[in-house]
């Protein structure tokens, strides 16, 4: 039951912080800003005949906004590419300057960039590996947040800080699984199997030694020398 209960203490502990903090928060929702600016087609200049003609063989061709510039997108050979749409520059791959600009352009917060550096391989566990390549960019600011931009795309793929790092902790231990994260693991099961029979016997136990010794106390004969103080006491 001590090991038990020591599980049972962790399980309390990151229950009550998964659910007493916002999960919103958690996400990092508050960090970055919902841009709703709009495509402005008198911006796109570079032709899209010339687009083609430059690569031949692009797909899935798309014009978006990159910090506020109209850009072309495509994939070529598996490869993204992003193109400016006012003079066909290419800016993918994003380098570290416009990795910066794009997270503070997605940044809500005011905290300045302390570093910044190319993830391409063996990713941080608070960024899935689909989004490699891409650039991690601190900010010192309140939660230590860390904004993600794709470096291929420029488009933000994630965005962290400490609190969600600490709730990563928290749902690992709580589902008693250390590394993918997932409830359905052989360890937790065992730990619930054992819980059960823990609380079952120790209702059981519980009922023999508090409501079993009430009754034996409660009657309780007299014991002999009792009764022999009692003969001497009215004898002559």
């Amino acid at each position: 039951m001590l090991f038990l209960g020591i599980q049972f203490l962790i399980w309390s502990i990151s229950g009550a912080y998964m659910v007493i903090l916002d999960i919103d928060y958690i996400h990092g929702d508050s960090l970055v800003i919902n841009h709703q600016a709009k495509i402005n087609a008198n911006k796109i200049t570079y032709p899209l005949s010339a687009l083609r003609k430059r690569f031949p063989h692009l797909e899935n061709i798309e014009v978006g906004l990159f910090v506020g510039q109209e850009v072309y997108r495509f994939t070529l050979l598996d490869e993204k590419y992003v193109i400016n749409a006012s003079n066909g520059h290419e800016i993918s791959p994003i380098n570290s300057n416009d990795a910066i600009k794009a997270a503070k352009y997605y940044y809500s917060g005011n905290g300045d960039v302390t570093d910044a550096y190319l993830l391409t391989e063996n990713p941080p566990i608070e960024l899935s590996r689909r989004a490699l390549p891409a650039w991690r960019i601190n900010f010192n600011d309140f939660g230590n947040p860390s904004i993600y931009v794709s470096a291929q795309t420029g488009t933000l793929v994630s965005k962290r800080h400490e609190f969600w790092r600490i709730f990563d902790l928290m749902f690992s231990l709580h589902v008693m699984d250390y590394e993918e994260e997932d409830p359905s693991n052989k360890l937790l099961f065992l730990f619930t199997i054992f819980s059960i029979m823990a609380s079952i016997f120790g209702a059981i136990l519980s009922y023999f030694v508090i409501f079993k010794k009430t009754k034996v106390t409660k009657f309780k004969p007299l014991n002999a020398s009792s009764n022999e103080e009692g003969i001497n006491h009215v004898s002559p």
